[in-house]
């Protein structure tokens, strides 16, 4: 008998449901990953780690970045990414998950406002939890809603500071957040954009500095280096006095471990391979189109490398991808609470480790299995 029984309730229940995760490994053609430009087993990463390597960078930090842990690479990297990303200051952090949960506990004041895309990711929710501000929602990519909301917490006498809050690309959906407008919005209300970039750094934008590039407004930005950078950790660009208060005040910055100089040094290489091979991103683009063409023929609706196929029913999304899986395609089911109930779909990933001839074959086969289904 099981020592934890509510657990295995909890376990069993998710089961039942067909919502129980199990981890899996990798097998097949890439179609599942943020592998944007393929350098996650390239050997362009892999010859700038033999020579950081070779110069004898730590694997470890050894303890937090307020410590000892404070190494000269991170610095280095920091610069070299505000310059990259034409921000003041940037300051590296474990995750992208880590570098939200930070921003949005720590930047924010109270009686400030929080106004995030509904479909902002959780890691901006856990950060608007421990945070002070008040928090609302808009509509998905709805500027005006977003201005309907400032206005009505204005009318109610708020006086504080707005933070705008939203993904440039959407994880899940694969739409592009409207920056102009929201820009344009920010700068006339005195608001803080704030735009996680996590899915358009290295893809979107000149040389891949993503989608916020170039916008006027107080700007904040995330750039995470596991997906398309091909490395780890993420970067928030922002003025300098931003990035000093998170160093002052993130809890999820302060009493952590920094993250490993060896990891800071290798996104540092990603970064000047983006600035010097623009092959990279526009390779990239080609494979993005290219799956636009074959999504589309299909009458599946594509805005990025991230295709979302909506099923809606949860069973049928999980038999979808298992019958790609058999077929050599890696492509995984995202169910609920992921997205909303009613919405189970396939993610469809177009990353650097398929070519143009494995893209057509995969929505050749989706379409077969749709006839089939019909």
């Amino acid at each position: 008998m099981t020592e934890f029984p509510r657990h295995d309730d909890l376990l069993a229940a998710l089961a039942q449901r067909n919502r129980l995760r199990r981890l899996s490994g990798a097998s097949g053609l890439d179609f599942a990953s943020n592998d944007y430009l393929g350098l996650t087993g390239a050997g362009l990463l892999a010859d700038v780690a033999q020579d950081v390597l070779a110069r004898g960078v730590p694997l470890g930090s050894g303890g937090s970045r307020l410590l000892r842990g404070n190494h000269a690479e991170h610095r280095a990297l920091e610069d070299e990414a505000a310059a990259f990303f034409g921000a003041e200051a940037a300051l590296y952090m474990g995750s992208g998950f880590q570098a939200n949960q930070a921003l949005f506990s720590a930047l924010p004041m109270q009686g400030d406002l929080v106004l995030h895309d509904r479909l902002i990711h959780a890691s901006v929710h856990e950060g608007m939890r421990l945070g002070r501000a008040t928090c609302a929602s808009f509509a998905h990519n709805d500027t005006a809603d977003a201005a309907r909301v400032i206005a009505d917490w204005r009318a109610g006498g708020a006086r504080g500071r707005v933070w705008i809050a939203v993904e440039s690309v959407y994880s899940m959906d694969g739409d592009l957040a409207p920056l102009a407008d929201l820009a344009g919005l920010a700068a006339r209300e005195d608001a803080v954009l704030v735009v996680d970039e996590a899915h358009a750094t290295g893809v979107f934008g000149a040389q891949g500095r993503g989608l916020a590039s170039g916008l006027t407004c107080p700007l904040v930005t995330l750039h995470t280096g596991g997906k398309a950078l091909g490395a780890a950790g993420a970067l928030v660009c922002a003025d300098r006095v931003l990035i000093e208060t998170l160093v002052n005040r993130a809890r999820s910055f302060i009493y952590t471990t920094a993250p490993s100089p060896f990891s800071a040094a290798i996104l540092g290489g990603a970064i000047r391979m983006l600035r010097d091979e623009p092959a990279l991103t526009g390779d990239a683009r080609a494979r993005m189109a290219h799956a636009h063409r074959a999504a589309r023929a299909c009458g599946i609706d594509a805005n990025s490398q991230i295709i979302p196929l909506v099923i809606g029913d949860e069973r049928r999304a999980r038999d979808t991808a298992r019958a790609l899986q058999n077929q050599g395609f890696d492509v995984r089911a995202i169910l609920p609470p992921t997205v909303a109930r009613g919405t189970a779909r396939l993610r469809i990933s177009i990353t650097g480790n398929v070519g143009a001839g494995h893209i057509t074959a995969l929505f050749d086969t989706l379409a077969t299995l749709n006839r089939v289904a019909a």
